[in-house]
């Protein structure tokens, strides 16, 4: 599936975010950048502990800022780490989540990325519903997304329906 709005296109996957074979995925990190739960914890566990050694050598990082290091043994070339919580198990905003994807799209295009995974931001151990973590990301994406390839990992089809339905009711399209 894949949807688009003013030349930016979204592809969408069910699946792992870690099993991505692009430039970057992103973490949706704390500002102490410990890959504890949720997806940082799964990529700590695939693509192992240098990834987080690595991270809370630029710790504490500003929500709005990101970073970016190497991908240990996942697939991907890096991982770039953005806080959506002040701290591990902290609770996000839709601002938060705004401001990690924009962090995340800047960093990409400085390191010259064509392709980039997200998972649904600020929406698992940050607490956000899927709606408003996906318009969230969806503002940056149309501010910043231009020429990279954008994908979202998302974990079944029940979340995808509900993340198509509310981004068709923000104007984005079905790409044909």
């Amino acid at each position: 599936m894949e949807l688009v709005k003013n030349g930016i296109s979204i592809k969408f996957v069910i699946g792992d975010l870690t099993e991505f074979d692009g430039d970057a995925i992103v973490n949706p990190a704390n500002k102490f950048l410990v890959m504890g739960g949720g997806v940082a914890g799964a990529i700590k566990r695939k693509g192992g502990k240098e990834i987080e050694d690595e991270a809370v050598k630029y710790a504490p990082i500003d929500i709005g800022q990101a970073i970016v290091t190497n991908a240990g043994k996942l697939k991907c070339r890096a991982v770039i780490h953005a806080p959506t919580v002040e701290v591990p198990g902290g609770r996000s905003t839709p601002e938060y989540v705004y401001k990690a994807t924009l962090a995340s799209l800047k960093v990409a295009k400085e390191k010259n990325f064509k392709s980039i995974a997200f998972p649904l931001m600020g929406a698992g151990v940050g607490g956000l519903a899927v709606e408003e973590s996906i318009e969230s990301m969806a503002k940056a994406f149309e501010e910043l997304g231009q020429g990279l390839s954008i994908h979202i990992y998302l974990l079944n089809e029940e979340i995808l329906s509900k993340v198509i339905q509310h981004l068709k009711n923000l104007g984005w399209k079905e790409k044909l």
